[in-house]
Protein backbone atom coordinates (compact mmCIF):
# COMPACT_ATOMS: atom_id res chain seq x y z
CA UNK A 1 0.00 0.00 0.00
CA UNK A 2 1.15 3.47 -1.35
CA UNK A 3 1.49 6.02 1.16
CA UNK A 4 1.79 9.68 0.47
CA UNK A 5 2.07 11.93 3.72
CA UNK A 6 4.97 14.13 2.54
CA UNK A 7 2.22 18.01 2.85
CA UNK A 8 0.63 16.56 5.81
CA UNK A 9 1.90 17.47 9.70
CA UNK A 10 3.46 13.24 9.43
CA UNK A 11 6.00 14.45 6.75
CA UNK A 12 6.59 17.93 8.15
CA UNK A 13 7.45 17.17 11.54
CA UNK A 14 9.65 13.89 10.76
CA UNK A 15 11.95 15.97 8.12
CA UNK A 16 12.24 18.39 10.76
CA UNK A 17 13.35 16.02 13.07
CA UNK A 18 15.95 14.70 10.72
CA UNK A 19 17.45 18.02 9.80
CA UNK A 20 17.67 19.20 13.55
CA UNK A 21 19.40 15.75 14.28
CA UNK A 22 21.95 15.72 11.18
CA UNK A 23 22.90 19.25 11.94
CA UNK A 24 23.67 18.38 15.38
CA UNK A 25 25.73 15.15 13.71
CA UNK A 26 27.24 17.86 11.64
CA UNK A 27 28.35 19.96 14.99
CA UNK A 28 29.73 16.94 16.62
CA UNK A 29 33.78 18.51 16.31
CA UNK A 30 32.28 21.21 18.51
CA UNK A 31 29.44 19.90 20.68
CA UNK A 32 31.69 16.13 21.42
CA UNK A 33 28.17 14.56 21.40
CA UNK A 34 28.64 10.89 19.59
CA UNK A 35 26.70 11.57 16.46
CA UNK A 36 25.08 8.35 16.94
CA UNK A 37 22.92 9.39 19.79
CA UNK A 38 20.79 12.69 17.66
CA UNK A 39 20.18 10.19 14.82
CA UNK A 40 19.12 7.17 17.47
CA UNK A 41 16.92 9.87 18.70
CA UNK A 42 15.35 10.78 15.31
CA UNK A 43 14.58 6.83 14.09
CA UNK A 44 12.70 6.81 16.98
CA UNK A 45 10.70 9.90 16.96
CA UNK A 46 10.01 9.43 13.01
CA UNK A 47 8.36 6.03 13.85
CA UNK A 48 6.75 6.99 16.96
CA UNK A 49 4.90 10.13 14.75
CA UNK A 50 3.74 7.26 11.52
CA UNK A 51 2.27 5.00 14.18
CA UNK A 52 0.78 7.22 15.79
CA UNK A 53 -1.23 8.89 12.92
CA UNK A 54 -2.33 5.45 11.93
CA UNK A 55 -2.93 4.09 15.95
CA UNK A 56 -6.99 4.55 14.65
CA UNK A 57 -6.11 1.38 11.67
CA UNK A 58 -5.47 -1.51 12.71
CA UNK A 59 -4.86 -2.77 9.60
CA UNK A 60 -2.04 -0.02 9.04
CA UNK A 61 -0.43 -0.93 11.90
CA UNK A 62 0.82 -3.94 10.50
CA UNK A 63 2.10 -2.53 6.77
CA UNK A 64 4.13 -0.26 9.19
CA UNK A 65 4.90 -3.07 10.74
CA UNK A 66 6.21 -4.65 7.97
CA UNK A 67 7.95 -1.73 6.57
CA UNK A 68 9.66 -1.23 10.01
CA UNK A 69 11.34 -4.98 10.22
CA UNK A 70 12.47 -4.68 7.14
CA UNK A 71 14.47 -1.36 7.67
CA UNK A 72 15.95 -3.41 10.86
CA UNK A 73 16.84 -6.28 8.57
CA UNK A 74 18.84 -3.91 6.38
CA UNK A 75 20.47 -2.21 9.70
CA UNK A 76 21.19 -6.19 11.57
CA UNK A 77 22.72 -7.22 8.02
CA UNK A 78 24.95 -4.29 7.58
CA UNK A 79 25.51 -3.93 11.30
CA UNK A 80 26.60 -7.98 11.82
CA UNK A 81 29.18 -7.31 8.61
CA UNK A 82 30.89 -3.94 9.69
CA UNK A 83 31.05 -5.86 13.94
CA UNK A 84 33.19 -8.60 12.16
CA UNK A 85 35.16 -6.40 10.04
CA UNK A 86 35.81 -4.33 13.33
CA UNK A 87 36.33 -7.35 15.69
CA UNK A 88 39.11 -8.53 12.98
CA UNK A 89 41.19 -4.96 12.85
CA UNK A 90 40.68 -5.05 17.15
CA UNK A 91 42.53 -8.13 16.73
CA UNK A 92 45.26 -7.13 14.19
CA UNK A 93 46.37 -4.19 16.37
CA UNK A 94 46.36 -6.25 19.32
CA UNK A 95 48.54 -8.55 17.94
CA UNK A 96 50.81 -5.65 16.73
CA UNK A 97 50.16 -6.24 12.80
CA UNK A 98 49.80 -2.78 12.09
CA UNK A 99 52.54 -1.50 14.07
CA UNK A 100 54.60 -3.97 11.91
CA UNK A 101 53.63 -2.64 8.66
CA UNK A 102 54.32 1.19 10.24
CA UNK A 103 58.01 -0.13 11.14
CA UNK A 104 58.73 -1.55 7.61
CA UNK A 105 56.78 1.71 6.01
CA UNK A 106 58.83 4.63 8.07
CA UNK A 107 62.24 2.15 8.47
CA UNK A 108 63.01 2.54 4.86
CA UNK A 109 62.89 6.14 4.84
CA UNK A 110 59.51 7.15 3.50
CA UNK A 111 58.35 10.24 3.65
CA UNK A 112 54.30 11.53 4.59
CA UNK A 113 54.23 12.27 1.08
CA UNK A 114 55.60 8.55 -0.15
CA UNK A 115 53.16 7.21 2.85
CA UNK A 116 50.04 8.96 1.21
CA UNK A 117 50.78 7.98 -2.22
CA UNK A 118 51.31 4.36 -0.93
CA UNK A 119 48.46 4.13 1.31
CA UNK A 120 46.01 5.50 -1.02
CA UNK A 121 46.66 3.37 -4.30
CA UNK A 122 46.72 0.44 -1.53
CA UNK A 123 43.42 1.51 -0.91
CA UNK A 124 41.77 1.62 -4.02
CA UNK A 125 42.87 -1.80 -5.08
CA UNK A 126 42.05 -3.34 -1.91
CA UNK A 127 38.72 -1.66 -1.80
CA UNK A 128 36.71 -4.01 -4.81
CA UNK A 129 37.91 -6.90 -3.26
CA UNK A 130 37.62 -6.54 0.34
CA UNK A 131 35.06 -3.57 0.45
CA UNK A 132 35.19 -0.34 0.98
CA UNK A 133 34.69 -0.06 4.41
CA UNK A 134 36.37 -2.49 6.03
CA UNK A 135 39.66 -1.77 3.51
CA UNK A 136 39.33 1.92 5.21
CA UNK A 137 39.42 1.14 8.60
CA UNK A 138 42.47 -1.30 7.82
CA UNK A 139 44.45 1.41 6.28
CA UNK A 140 43.34 4.11 8.46
CA UNK A 141 44.93 1.99 11.35
CA UNK A 142 48.12 1.39 9.39
CA UNK A 143 47.91 5.72 8.90
CA UNK A 144 47.20 6.34 12.37
CA UNK A 145 50.31 3.96 13.23
CA UNK A 146 52.78 5.80 10.41
CA UNK A 147 51.89 8.78 11.32
CA UNK A 148 51.18 9.25 15.01
CA UNK A 149 51.39 12.96 16.36
CA UNK A 150 51.39 14.71 12.73
CA UNK A 151 47.71 15.70 13.01
CA UNK A 152 48.30 17.69 9.59
CA UNK A 153 49.32 14.40 7.71
CA UNK A 154 46.74 11.92 9.51
CA UNK A 155 43.74 14.27 8.42
CA UNK A 156 45.12 14.66 4.85
CA UNK A 157 45.72 11.29 4.59
CA UNK A 158 41.90 9.86 6.22
CA UNK A 159 40.49 12.02 3.47
CA UNK A 160 42.37 10.33 0.85
CA UNK A 161 41.57 6.80 2.28
CA UNK A 162 38.12 8.11 2.20
CA UNK A 163 38.10 9.06 -1.52
CA UNK A 164 40.35 5.80 -2.63
CA UNK A 165 38.05 3.35 -0.79
CA UNK A 166 34.81 4.89 -2.27
CA UNK A 167 36.68 5.03 -5.81
CA UNK A 168 37.85 1.57 -5.67
CA UNK A 169 34.68 0.36 -4.66
CA UNK A 170 32.51 1.40 -6.82
CA UNK A 171 33.64 -0.48 -9.94
CA UNK A 172 33.00 -4.15 -7.98
CA UNK A 173 30.02 -5.71 -7.06
CA UNK A 174 31.48 -5.97 -3.45
CA UNK A 175 33.48 -3.02 -3.41
CA UNK A 176 30.42 -0.96 -1.37
CA UNK A 177 26.69 -1.57 -0.68
CA UNK A 178 25.12 0.30 -2.82
CA UNK A 179 27.12 -1.70 -5.79
CA UNK A 180 26.01 -5.06 -4.25
CA UNK A 181 22.15 -3.88 -3.99
CA UNK A 182 22.74 -3.17 -7.74
CA UNK A 183 24.10 -6.76 -8.96
CA UNK A 184 21.53 -8.55 -6.09
CA UNK A 185 18.39 -6.85 -8.10
CA UNK A 186 19.90 -8.07 -11.24
CA UNK A 187 20.55 -4.88 -13.24
CA UNK A 188 23.56 -5.05 -13.96
CA UNK A 189 25.47 -8.41 -14.57
CA UNK A 190 28.92 -8.74 -12.90
CA UNK A 191 32.11 -7.93 -15.24
CA UNK A 192 29.65 -4.80 -16.44
CA UNK A 193 30.63 -2.88 -13.20
CA UNK A 194 34.11 -2.94 -14.54
CA UNK A 195 33.56 -0.83 -17.34
CA UNK A 196 33.76 2.34 -14.83
CA UNK A 197 37.60 1.76 -13.62
CA UNK A 198 38.84 4.66 -15.62
CA UNK A 199 36.04 7.11 -13.80
CA UNK A 200 36.56 5.57 -10.72
CA UNK A 201 40.40 6.30 -10.95
CA UNK A 202 40.05 9.47 -12.31
CA UNK A 203 37.72 10.44 -9.34
CA UNK A 204 40.27 9.60 -6.99
CA UNK A 205 43.58 10.30 -8.83
CA UNK A 206 42.34 14.33 -9.21
CA UNK A 207 42.14 15.07 -5.50
CA UNK A 208 44.70 12.82 -4.64
CA UNK A 209 47.51 14.58 -6.72
CA UNK A 210 45.95 18.49 -5.19
CA UNK A 211 46.27 17.16 -1.55
CA UNK A 212 49.70 15.63 -2.49
CA UNK A 213 51.51 19.32 -2.33
CA UNK A 214 49.68 20.32 1.01
CA UNK A 215 50.87 16.70 2.96
CA UNK A 216 53.73 17.84 4.96
CA UNK A 217 57.10 17.33 3.62
CA UNK A 218 58.77 16.13 6.10
CA UNK A 219 59.86 12.37 7.26
CA UNK A 220 58.04 10.38 10.32
CA UNK A 221 60.07 9.68 13.44
CA UNK A 222 61.96 6.65 12.97
CA UNK A 223 62.33 4.54 16.17
CA UNK A 224 65.43 1.90 16.04
CA UNK A 225 63.74 -0.65 18.28
CA UNK A 226 62.32 -4.02 16.15
CA UNK A 227 59.01 -4.69 16.10
CA UNK A 228 57.67 -7.93 16.44
CA UNK A 229 54.46 -9.61 15.62
CA UNK A 230 52.60 -11.62 18.54
CA UNK A 231 51.94 -14.86 18.18
CA UNK A 232 48.89 -15.63 16.42
CA UNK A 233 49.44 -12.56 14.31
CA UNK A 234 49.73 -14.20 10.91
CA UNK A 235 46.85 -16.95 11.17
CA UNK A 236 44.45 -14.17 11.93
CA UNK A 237 45.48 -11.98 9.06
CA UNK A 238 45.13 -15.66 7.18
CA UNK A 239 41.37 -16.14 8.40
CA UNK A 240 40.59 -12.46 7.68
CA UNK A 241 41.11 -13.27 4.23
CA UNK A 242 39.48 -16.25 3.98
CA UNK A 243 36.21 -14.67 5.88
CA UNK A 244 36.44 -12.00 3.17
CA UNK A 245 36.40 -15.02 0.83
CA UNK A 246 33.73 -16.76 2.72
CA UNK A 247 31.53 -13.09 2.53
CA UNK A 248 32.01 -13.28 -1.28
CA UNK A 249 31.31 -16.87 -1.85
CA UNK A 250 28.22 -16.74 0.60
CA UNK A 251 26.42 -14.36 -1.61
CA UNK A 252 27.89 -15.55 -5.20
CA UNK A 253 27.60 -19.33 -4.94
CA UNK A 254 25.10 -19.93 -2.04
CA UNK A 255 22.69 -16.49 -2.80
CA UNK A 256 22.92 -15.83 0.94
CA UNK A 257 23.78 -12.30 2.75
CA UNK A 258 27.36 -11.79 2.64
CA UNK A 259 26.99 -11.23 6.49
CA UNK A 260 26.94 -14.87 6.95
CA UNK A 261 30.01 -15.19 5.61
CA UNK A 262 31.24 -12.73 7.87
CA UNK A 263 29.57 -14.07 10.61
CA UNK A 264 30.80 -17.66 9.70
CA UNK A 265 34.79 -15.64 9.90
CA UNK A 266 34.28 -14.68 13.32
CA UNK A 267 33.23 -18.06 14.63
CA UNK A 268 36.85 -19.29 13.18
CA UNK A 269 38.78 -16.34 15.11
CA UNK A 270 36.32 -17.52 18.24
CA UNK A 271 37.71 -20.73 18.11
CA UNK A 272 41.63 -19.34 17.54
CA UNK A 273 41.43 -17.39 20.06
CA UNK A 274 40.17 -20.15 22.31
CA UNK A 275 43.97 -21.85 21.16
CA UNK A 276 45.66 -18.81 22.02
CA UNK A 277 43.99 -19.23 25.39
CA UNK A 278 44.34 -22.68 26.70
CA UNK A 279 48.08 -22.11 25.18
CA UNK A 280 49.03 -19.07 26.65
CA UNK A 281 52.14 -19.00 28.12
CA UNK A 282 52.71 -16.37 31.17
CA UNK A 283 56.66 -15.82 30.64
CA UNK A 284 56.55 -14.74 26.83
CA UNK A 285 53.13 -12.74 26.46
CA UNK A 286 52.03 -9.98 29.19
CA UNK A 287 48.79 -10.98 28.86
CA UNK A 288 45.56 -13.86 26.93
CA UNK A 289 43.81 -12.76 24.10
CA UNK A 290 40.79 -12.06 25.12
CA UNK A 291 38.22 -13.11 22.05
CA UNK A 292 35.18 -11.01 23.57
CA UNK A 293 37.37 -7.64 24.57
CA UNK A 294 38.12 -7.32 20.67
CA UNK A 295 34.13 -7.45 20.00
CA UNK A 296 33.52 -5.05 22.93
CA UNK A 297 36.29 -2.41 21.17
CA UNK A 298 34.10 -2.08 18.25
CA UNK A 299 33.25 1.27 17.57
CA UNK A 300 29.88 1.16 18.62
CA UNK A 301 29.26 4.92 17.78
CA UNK A 302 29.42 4.34 13.92
CA UNK A 303 27.38 1.05 14.55
CA UNK A 304 24.55 2.84 15.96
CA UNK A 305 25.10 6.06 13.78
CA UNK A 306 23.78 3.71 10.66
CA UNK A 307 20.83 2.19 13.05
CA UNK A 308 19.76 5.73 13.39
CA UNK A 309 20.54 6.61 9.50
CA UNK A 310 18.81 3.62 8.02
CA UNK A 311 15.59 3.55 10.36
CA UNK A 312 15.02 7.87 9.83
CA UNK A 313 15.52 7.82 6.29
CA UNK A 314 13.34 4.51 6.03
CA UNK A 315 10.60 6.40 8.11
CA UNK A 316 11.18 9.27 5.41
CA UNK A 317 10.61 6.78 2.49
CA UNK A 318 7.70 5.32 3.84
CA UNK A 319 6.10 8.98 4.09
CA UNK A 320 6.71 8.98 0.50
CA UNK A 321 9.78 11.64 0.54
CA UNK A 322 12.21 9.19 -1.46
CA UNK A 323 9.95 8.50 -3.93
CA UNK A 324 8.77 12.17 -4.15
CA UNK A 325 12.77 13.08 -5.14
CA UNK A 326 13.27 9.98 -7.19
CA UNK A 327 10.07 11.07 -9.89
CA UNK A 328 10.88 14.41 -9.60
CA UNK A 329 14.63 14.10 -10.51
CA UNK A 330 14.17 11.18 -13.45
CA UNK A 331 10.50 12.73 -14.90
CA UNK A 332 11.65 15.91 -14.91
CA UNK A 333 15.74 16.70 -15.66
CA UNK A 334 16.58 13.37 -17.64
CA UNK A 335 18.88 10.49 -16.40
CA UNK A 336 22.31 11.97 -17.04
CA UNK A 337 21.69 15.19 -14.98
CA UNK A 338 19.16 12.97 -12.25
CA UNK A 339 22.12 10.29 -11.65
CA UNK A 340 24.39 13.22 -11.08
CA UNK A 341 22.67 14.79 -8.54
CA UNK A 342 21.59 11.79 -6.46
CA UNK A 343 25.10 11.10 -6.11
CA UNK A 344 25.40 14.61 -4.39
CA UNK A 345 22.11 13.39 -2.31
CA UNK A 346 24.00 10.22 -1.61
CA UNK A 347 26.66 12.81 0.56
CA UNK A 348 24.02 14.51 2.36
CA UNK A 349 21.75 11.00 3.36
CA UNK A 350 24.19 8.48 2.91
CA UNK A 351 24.31 6.36 -0.09
CA UNK A 352 22.44 3.58 0.82
CA UNK A 353 19.13 4.65 1.62
CA UNK A 354 19.17 6.76 -1.72
CA UNK A 355 20.31 3.60 -4.11
CA UNK A 356 17.43 2.09 -2.15
CA UNK A 357 15.43 4.37 -3.56
CA UNK A 358 16.19 4.57 -7.20
CA UNK A 359 16.44 0.69 -7.46
CA UNK A 360 13.00 0.85 -5.85
CA UNK A 361 11.78 3.54 -8.14
CA UNK A 362 13.13 1.39 -11.47
CA UNK A 363 13.27 4.42 -13.91
CA UNK A 364 13.61 3.47 -17.08
CA UNK A 365 16.89 3.80 -18.30
CA UNK A 366 20.38 1.92 -20.26
CA UNK A 367 22.42 -0.33 -18.63
CA UNK A 368 25.05 2.64 -18.88
CA UNK A 369 23.04 5.01 -17.08
CA UNK A 370 22.90 2.56 -14.22
CA UNK A 371 26.74 2.26 -14.38
CA UNK A 372 26.69 6.00 -13.86
CA UNK A 373 24.26 5.66 -10.54
CA UNK A 374 26.48 3.08 -9.19
CA UNK A 375 29.25 5.24 -9.50
CA UNK A 376 27.72 8.55 -8.30
CA UNK A 377 26.26 6.81 -5.31
CA UNK A 378 29.59 5.14 -4.73
CA UNK A 379 31.80 7.86 -5.35
CA UNK A 380 29.23 11.11 -4.13
CA UNK A 381 29.79 9.66 -0.76
CA UNK A 382 32.99 10.97 -0.89
CA UNK A 383 32.22 14.61 -0.99
CA UNK A 384 31.51 14.64 3.09
CA UNK A 385 32.43 12.77 5.80
CA UNK A 386 29.37 11.68 6.56
CA UNK A 387 28.33 10.22 2.93
CA UNK A 388 30.00 6.83 3.06
CA UNK A 389 29.94 3.78 5.04
CA UNK A 390 34.42 4.76 5.15
CA UNK A 391 33.68 8.30 5.59
CA UNK A 392 31.89 7.95 8.84
CA UNK A 393 33.94 4.48 10.71
CA UNK A 394 37.35 6.80 10.14
CA UNK A 395 34.98 9.65 12.21
CA UNK A 396 34.94 6.93 15.03
CA UNK A 397 38.45 5.30 14.15
CA UNK A 398 40.70 8.52 13.77
CA UNK A 399 38.65 10.64 16.11
CA UNK A 400 39.86 14.20 16.82
CA UNK A 401 42.13 13.93 13.49
CA UNK A 402 39.06 12.91 10.79
CA UNK A 403 36.81 15.47 10.95
CA UNK A 404 33.14 16.73 9.36
CA UNK A 405 34.89 19.99 9.02
CA UNK A 406 38.44 18.98 8.37
CA UNK A 407 36.99 16.94 5.48
CA UNK A 408 34.31 19.92 4.41
CA UNK A 409 37.73 21.76 3.43
CA UNK A 410 38.71 19.46 0.44
CA UNK A 411 35.12 18.97 -0.68
CA UNK A 412 35.85 21.49 -3.46
CA UNK A 413 38.82 19.12 -4.63
CA UNK A 414 36.82 16.05 -4.63
CA UNK A 415 33.78 17.71 -6.25
CA UNK A 416 36.51 18.41 -9.18
CA UNK A 417 37.44 14.39 -9.49
CA UNK A 418 33.21 13.38 -9.39
CA UNK A 419 33.01 15.84 -11.89
CA UNK A 420 35.35 14.27 -14.28
CA UNK A 421 34.75 10.90 -13.39
CA UNK A 422 30.77 11.64 -14.78
CA UNK A 423 32.25 13.42 -17.71
CA UNK A 424 34.65 10.41 -18.46
CA UNK A 425 31.66 8.01 -18.32
CA UNK A 426 29.35 10.12 -20.61
CA UNK A 427 31.92 10.37 -22.78
CA UNK A 428 32.81 6.62 -22.57
CA UNK A 429 29.79 5.57 -22.87
CA UNK A 430 28.35 7.74 -25.33
CA UNK A 431 25.20 9.51 -23.26
CA UNK A 432 23.79 12.63 -23.79
CA UNK A 433 24.19 15.41 -20.91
Amino acid sequence: MEVNLTTSYVGILSLITFVIAYAVVMAEEFSHLRKSKPVILSAAVIWAIIAFHFSTNKEFSHEIEHALEHNILEFAELFLFLLVAMTYINSLEERRVFDVVRFHLTSRGFSFRQLFIFTGIITFFLSPIADNLTTALVMCSVLMACGKGNSKFLSIGCINIVVAANAGGAYSPFGDITTLMVWQAGIVEFFTFFKIFFPSVINYVIPAAIMYFFVPDEKPKVSTDKVYMKRGGKVIIFLGLFTIFSAVNFHNILHLPPMLGMMFGLGLLGIFSFYLKITHNIKTEEQKFDFFKKVSRAEWDTLLFFFGVILSVGGLGFIGYLSLVSEFLYDGLGPTLANSIVGILSAIVDNIPVMFAVITMRPEMSIDQWLLVTLTTGVGGSLLSIGSAAGVALMGQARGYYTFFGHLKWTPVIFIGYIASIYLHVLMAGLSL
